[in-house]
């Protein structure tokens, strides 16, 4: 896959109400939880919750490209179906375009069983890291984006099965 058609999303079904699926997904350390890369969060400026245009700064690591500070801000809060944050800042650049946009999409399951829940990620418009490897690296641009983009899918799959279970131990 090619950089400017690069995103993951994944889904899974959860046995809890969207309003429950939603007080987890709209508290940003549910994702530090459970995200192998994402270690840490916490809302900056005074923001206590998730408000459009509030912003929270995340410590992130993983093995392969080492350790990395983000700030966020929240683009969209649509009560019980749609969590989404822009990562606008990366270590200590800031960006006027977001880097990647991060979004949870809630939907209720026909008959009230439960609900649908997808999480994925899109680069955004700005220029980072991983636009700046493969403009190194042009003829493996293809193997990078596959690569980062299997450690995203890998990392969201294991944040929704933490969801799920936080969800349905409520129940």
């Amino acid at each position: 896959m090619r950089l400017v058609d690069a995103c993951v999303e994944c889904v899974t079904e959860i046995a809890a109400a969207p309003r429950q699926v939603w007080e987890l997904v709209s508290d940003i350390s549910t994702s530090a939880r459970h995200s192998p890369e994402l270690q840490e969060v916490e809302w900056l400026d005074g923001a206590e919750g998730p408000v459009v245009g509030a912003c929270f700064s995340g410590r992130n690591r993983n093995s392969g490209l080492g350790e990395w500070r983000t700030v966020s801000r929240i683009a969209q809060v649509s009560q019980e179906r749609v969590f989404q944050w822009e990562v606008v800042r990366f270590n200590d650049r800031r960006h006027g375009e977001p880097l990647a946009i991060w979004t949870y999409t809630l939907e209720p399951l026909e008959g009230g069983s439960g609900t649908r829940l997808r999480h994925g990620m899109r680069f955004g418009s700005a220029r980072g890291p991983v636009h700046e490897f493969v403009e190194r690296h042009p003829d493996r641009e293809e193997q990078i984006v596959d690569g980062r983009l299997a450690l995203l899918r890998t990392g969201i799959e294991q944040t929704l099965a933490g969801v799920k279970a936080e969800a349905e131990a409520e129940v």
